[in-house]
């Protein structure tokens, strides 16, 4: 295959009338051209790879709707199996950062993240294949969601008082000035933070599939296996880290302000 051309590409212009239909996206699109941030291919490949991820939750499911088989366990690594220990461990570290309550409340969030985020990085360890994460597009719109759903989580807990928390503690009227300035620094802080979690990520991925696709096009056989070896820990460092952070801001925003009570001596607690 060309340069730049992935399977997906490829495939499309070895259908009939592929060529024209490549064209039809756009310069750029679905063709052996460098990928741009305008081009369609990584969205397509990740709306295909959601495909994938919902086929294969579904079997998952019905393996733990079948009362007699979940209850036995299996003697070697399936589809339940992997998503039952895959889940379970970002389970356990959401529970350790927020809380059992609010880990099983949020995590439906942060498991999709984290599933969706784990083969989007695994694609890239397949030759012909590019991971959907390597693209700005995507890797921004995954942090895009995170954002507008914890800062939802919050305003719903606490209501007003979640913009309140972000000003400080309240100095009276001569700090007013000092809680506008701690306000407008969080606000900063939290609208930076999906930019973070987007750029991150989507670097990681980038530099790691193009380091894999130079080595694996100078060697094919046997010497890039230790850059693979390495791209997987990449994969499951970048899932953990994407995880974590989402998972710590859902915490921080979630977090019910403390209220202290005056003790009897007029003193607060």
């Amino acid at each position: 295959m060309p340069e730049h051309t992935t399977f997906l590409s490829y495939l499309i212009h070895m259908l009939p009338g592929g060529a024209e239909l490549a064209k039809s996206f756009g310069p750029g699109v679905l063709t052996a051209a460098p990928p741009t941030w305008r081009s369609w291919e990584p969205p397509i490949t990740a709306l295909l790879l959601i495909v994938v991820i919902f086929l294969l939750g579904m079997r998952a499911r019905a393996r733990m709707l079948a009362v007699d088989e979940s209850v036995t366990p299996e003697s070697k690594l399936t589809v339940r199996t992997f998503f039952e220990i895959f889940l379970g461990y970002f389970y356990e570290m959401a529970r350790d950062v927020m809380g059992p309550e609010r880990a099983k409340k949020y995590f439906p969030i942060i498991g999709a993240s984290s599933v969706f985020i784990f083969f989007s990085n695994v694609m890239g360890l397949i030759p012909g294949l590019a991971p959907p994460t390597s693209s700005l597009n995507i890797t921004l719109g995954c942090a895009l969601v995170v954002f507008v759903l914890f800062n939802a989580y919050g305003l719903y807990v606490n209501g007003l008082g979640y913009l309140k928390h972000m000003a400080g503690p309240w100095l009276g009227p001569i700090g007013i000035p000092l809680n506008i300035l701690v306000f407008v620094i969080e606000l900063i802080s939290t609208c930076v933070r999906p930019v973070t979690l987007a750029v991150r990520l989507m670097l990681n991925m980038a530099v790691d599939h193009m380091l894999a696709s130079i080595f694996l096009g100078m060697f094919a056989i046997l010497l890039p296996v230790p850059v693979m070896f390495l791209g997987v820990i990449v994969i499951l460092v970048q899932t953990l880290v994407f995880t974590l952070l989402t998972s710590i801001y859902i915490s921080l925003a979630t977090e019910h302000e403390e209220h202290h009570e005056p003790e009897p001596g007029g003193h607060p607690a």
